[in-house]
C-alpha cells in the first residue's frame, strides 16, 4: 500500500463535508477555520502546557489540532513527549478511529464477502481485497495459520479499485461456487474461477467498493478486527508482524 500523505494548513481548501460533529460557534476560531475548510473535528482533549488538543479527520486520515493558551492561534501536527511518544494517538484513536469502525464493522457483516475459515471460527476478521492486490496476497498468506488452526475466519469484502479488470475478477470470486476456495486459488497462483460475474454478484463489488469509499479507505487492504473489549480497530495496508498478531489475536495459532 502506498500511503497518501496530507498536508494541512489555515489556508488549504480541501473540498470534504463540514463536521457532523459540532457546528459553527463550538469551537474557538482558529478551531472553526478548519471546520470552514472541509475538515471535521470530532472532539477536544486535554494537552499539555496549556494547549487544547482537537481530534479531527480529513480523506480518512486522523490529525490533531493543538490550540495555544490564548485561543487565537492553531497548528496542526504531531505533539510528543520526553520519550518520543505521539501524545495524541490515544485520544485519536477514542475519538475518531472508535466510533467510525464500530459503525463500519456493523455495515460491514451485512455485505457480502468471502469467507476464508471456518464458519464457526470466534474471531472474526474483516478484510477489504482487490484480487490485483499484491499485499491483499500477503495478508492472506500471512493468515493461513491462523484460520487452518479452526481460530479466525477471514471475511474478504471484494472490490475493484486497483486495475481495469479488477471490478470483474471480484465478481467471478464471489459468483463462483465455492467462493473461499476461488479465492484461495486465486491468492495461490492467479486462477480464477470458469464462471465469470452475473449482474448479482457485479452488484455485491460494487456495493462493496461504495462502502470502502464511504468509510473513507484508500487502498486495499484496509483490516478490521476486535480487541478482547469489543473495540474495533482497523489497520491499512499490509500487515507488521505485531499487527498480524493483533489482528488474529495471538501470537501463534
Amino acid at each position: 500500500m502506498t500511503p497518501l500523505r496530507l498536508t494541512l494548513t489555515l489556508g488549504a481548501g480541501i473540498a470534504l463535508a463540514t463536521s457532523l460533529h459540532a457546528t459553527a460557534g463550538e469551537w474557538p476560531d482558529p478551531i472553526q477555520q478548519l471546520q470552514q475548510q472541509g475538515l471535521t473535528i470530532h472532539g477536544e482533549f486535554d494537552a499539555p502546557d496549556g494547549l487544547t488538543g482537537y481530534a479531527g479527520s480529513a480523506r480518512g486520515q486522523t490529525f490533531a489540532a493543538y490550540l495555544t493558551s490564548g485561543g487565537e492561534h492553531a497548528v496542526i501536527g504531531t505533539l510528543i513527549n520526553a520519550e518520543g511518544q505521539d501524545v495524541s494517538a490515544e485520544r485519536l484513536e477514542q475519538l475518531v478511529n472508535g466510533p467510525r469502525n464500530a459503525e463500519l464493522w456493523q455495515e460491514m457483516a451485512d455485505q457480502h464477502w468471502v469467507r476464508d475459515g471456518d464458519k464457526e471460527a470466534p474471531r472474526i476478521v474483516y478484510t477489504f481485497s482487490d484480487p490485483n492486490c499484491p499485499y491483499c496476497r500477503q495478508l492472506w498468506e500471512s493468515a493461513q495459520p491462523w484460520v487452518e488452526s479452526g481460530d479466525v475466519q477471514v471475511r474478504h469484502l471484494m472490490v475493484g479499485i486497483l486495475k481495469a479488470d479488477s471490478p470483474a475478477k471480484a465478481a467471478a470470486i464471489l459468483n463462483a461456487d465455492n467462493p473461499g476456495e476461488a479465492l484461495a486459488e486465486h491468492y495461490r497462483n492467479d486462477a480464477m474461477p470458469e464462471n465469470q460475474g452475473d449482474d448479482q454478484s457485479e452488484q455485491w463489488v460494487s456495493e462493496n467498493t461504495q462502502l470502502m469509499r464511504d468509510g473513507q479507505l484508500f487502498a486495499t487492504p484496509a483490516t478490521f478486527y476486535q480487541d478482547d473489549n469489543g473495540n474495533v480497530h482497523s489497520v491499512m495496508g499490509a500487515p507488521s508482524p505485531d499487527k498480524l498478531r493483533a489482528i488474529m489475536g495471538s501470537d501463534t495459532p
